[in-house]
């Protein structure tokens, strides 16, 4: 039994990581957290879009500075503190692709599928993400607490420039939903098309992908302009670029999200310490 027991500890200490993780996740924006009636009814919103208890939950908060380093270089937007109201939880138990949902009551311009195709440029395929705020806002500069509770919930960064490729995109797709009066969804829908296309058919040169952008856009009766054409062209060949650096942060994702995603925590600490007593059982019998 003596000569057992090191191995029983080695065990729990090769299983501990996979214990640790919670996949769970929430953001809040500095001047929600800042203010108790704001956090208050984030967090009842959240209460009200999952069956888990938010205690469970890593709550961190989302600073001005966090969100100016990517919107600086992307829009020239300079964000104050008591801009930074937007909230996000994510929860990678949910296994069936991805899933955002948005309280359109408060965020007004920025839709699930947009939300949904900026996170695929960011290497993100998964999740169930809920994005709120406690008065009114447009809903681009949620986007960093959202990647943010990706970061969080699966224990990796992200690299900066798929952030800012992400960023990029949100609120390209947000210009076009006020220049072609498109819808955001259908505006996200043309973006993930081109995205499948370029890929699928491994486009590198930029006049391959303005033409898919054409194409499209002809298809869905969106009606671009040639620049808006370069533009989107533009942003899809920059998410095709930062794939590659997005690797370990994918394998990292899909890990953690098969880890919460089947049993619960308990089922897998029962199972684990079921095995041991029956290794046990096993060298122990006759």
């Amino acid at each position: 039994m003596r000569q057992i027991l090191p191995l029983i500890l080695i065990a729990f200490l090769v299983a501990a990581p996979v214990f640790a993780v919670s996949g769970f996740s929430v953001t809040l924006g500095e001047a929600t957290s800042s203010n108790p009636s704001y956090k208050s009814a984030v967090m009842d919103y959240f209460k009200a879009k999952t069956d888990k208890d938010l205690q469970s939950a890593d709550i961190k908060i989302v600073t001005a500075s966090e969100v100016n380093e990517v919107s600086r270089g992307v829009t020239g937007h300079v964000y104050a503190p008591s801009q930074i109201l937007s909230c996000a939880m994510v929860d990678l138990s949910y296994s069936d692709g991805i899933k955002v949902s948005v309280d359109t009551s408060k965020i007004r311009v920025v839709t699930p599928e947009m939300y949904a195709s900026a996170l695929r440029s960011s290497g993100i395929d998964r999740g169930y993400v809920v994005v709120t705020s406690p008065v009114p806002a447009s809903g681009e500069a949620a986007l960093a607490g959202v990647l943010k509770s990706y970061e969080i919930a699966v224990g990796e960064q992200i690299p900066e420039e798929a952030k800012r490729v992400s960023v990029e995109e949100i609120y390209l797709q947000s210009r076009l939903v006020n220049e072609t009066n498109a819808t955001g969804d259908r505006v996200a829908e043309l973006f993930d098309e081109v995205k499948n296309r370029t890929q699928s058919q491994n486009l590198q040169d930029p006049a391959d992908i303005q033409r898919v952008v054409v194409d499209v856009s002809q298809q869905m009766n969106i009606n671009l302009t040639e620049t808006q054409v370069q533009q989107v062209a533009d942003s899809v060949a920059a998410s095709q670029r930062v794939q590659g650096s997005l690797t370990e942060f994918k394998q990292r994702l899909e890990g953690v999200s098969q880890q919460v995603g089947g049993s619960g925590i308990l089922d897998q600490i029962y199972a684990f310490l079921q095995s041991i007593y029956n290794y046990i059982m096993g060298i122990a019998s006759p």
